[in-house]
This record gives structure tokens, sequence and C-alpha cells, in this order.
């Protein structure tokens, strides 16, 4: 039987971390990546019997590329402090890397987006794929700012079980989370050598927002997909603003 490590970033995350870490305690390895938190993540992440490594935090994928290497075990699963497995997976997990073939280097899950208590079902949110259990020599985030995924030369199939992400447990965190993601998705836009266009800005963020509320359904859940919606929309138009202040300022960087 195949053993598995459990590769799980933090940083600053003790106030959310124990569902996290009961949803994925019976990996053979859970290897937590930390970004020097000052708070009580690290004492309790080892109360589970994780190792804990360091690392300065650059962006997610270069972190977790760094820390790959030192997973103990051939198969990887990657989960994010904001998020749990739900109840059976690991039966699942385990009968599927046993079976898997050498041609065979990844599995998908679905997520499912708790947005303030309710699970998101349209405007694009769901099954919102990810690449999470993969083959450790065969896996790698590519090399983005924001939003990275595995990528794997080989086969990909899906799992059934789902990853559940409570990634909005109030619209605060929402907010804030959009100043740092906009910040690197206009360094990512830099990186690509993509230039700010008046014309995107001003007419992309409709079509966003249109796509996600009226292609995609975003309606059907209610005031939530309102939101969100507008939150793609407005995510968009920020991330322009900031590539235009970049190339106005002469930066590297977004500040």
């Amino acid at each position: 039987m195949p053993k598995l490590s459990v590769l799980l970033p933090t940083f600053n995350n003790e106030a959310i971390l124990l569902p996290t870490l009961e949803s994925v305690k019976w990996a053979d390895e859970l290897l937590v990546v930390d970004s020097y938190s000052t708070d009580g993540t690290v004492q309790l992440a080892r109360s589970y019997g994780a190792k804990v490594i360091q690392h300065e935090y650059i962006n997610s994928a270069s972190q977790k590329n760094w820390a790959l290497p030192q997973c103990k075990f051939s198969w990887v699963l990657q989960i994010d402090s904001d998020e749990v497995l739900e109840p059976g997976a690991e039966k699942e997990i385990r009968k599927a890397i046993a079976k898997a073939p050498n041609d065979l280097h990844c599995f998908r899950l679905a997520r499912k987006n708790d947005v303030l208590g309710k699970w998101i079902r349209f405007g694009g949110i769901y099954p919102d794929w990810e690449h999470r259990l993969f083959r450790k020599d065969k896996g790698k985030w590519f090399d983005r700012e924001v939003h990275s995924n595995v990528r794997v030369p080989g086969k990909v199939e899906t799992l059934k079980c789902h990853i559940i992400h409570y990634g909005t447990p109030n619209l605060s965190k929402q907010i804030k989370n959009l100043d740092r993601y906009t910040r690197y998705e206009a360094d990512e836009l830099k990186k690509r050598g993509k230039t700010f266009s008046y014309f995107r800005w001003f007419v992309f963020p409709w079509l966003v927002f249109g796509y996600k509320y009226i292609w995609l359904q975003g309606f059907r859940d209610g005031w939530r997909g309102f939101f969100l919606a507008v939150y793609a929309a407005f995510y968009y138009f920020i991330a322009q603003s900031k590539l235009k202040e970049l190339e106005e300022l002469n930066l590297e960087k977004s500040p």
C-alpha cells in the first residue's frame, strides 16, 4: 500500500487550523511549511505529529515547490489551512493511489466553497477543480504569483470526495484579501509582459459580472451570488488599476 504525505502551508492560522488537522490526521506524514508564524500555529501542528519546516514566503507556488521535495512519501496531498477533507475521503484516496497505474500522475478533487455558511453552487464557483493529489516526482506548481495549480506530464483522473473551502467566513476577510491578491495579480501580468489597456479597464469588469451572474447563473445563489459576481468584476478592475500603477511609477512590484 503506497504511503501518503500531506503538505500544509501555514501562517498565523491557529484560530482556524484545528478542523484541517482533524480531517487529515490519518495521513502517513503531515508536513507543515510555515511562513514564520507568531501565534500558536506551529505548536498546534506539532501536537498532531506534524513535521514543521519554516521558509520565508514569496508566493504560494514557490513556497510549496520548496517544500515538496521534503515530503517523505511518493504520493502527496496538498491542503490549505482554511480547507478540510470531507469525511470518508481517506478510504477513496488510499484506494485510488493503490490502484493508480504508472502513467497516472494526479487526481483532481472538486472543491465546495463555503461563503458565509452556505455552499455556493453557481456562478462558476463549483466544482472548482483542484489538482491536489499527485506523485511527488511528477507534480509541480507552475510559476505564477497567485492562484497557481499543480501540473503533471501524465494522466489526471477525478475523485468523488470533496475539499471543503471555508475561505469566506466573513466579508471583512474577503475584502482584505482583495488588496493582497490583486497586488499579486498585477505583478503576474507585468511578469508576463502584459500592458495596461483602457478598453479592458472600462469594459471587462462589466463582462466579468455578466458572465458570472447571468451566464453562469450566479443569481441562483441569492445575494451571495450577486456579491461574488460584483467582487469578481471589481477584482479585475483593481488588478488592472494596479498594473497601471506599476507602469506609471515604473515599479517592478506592486507596493
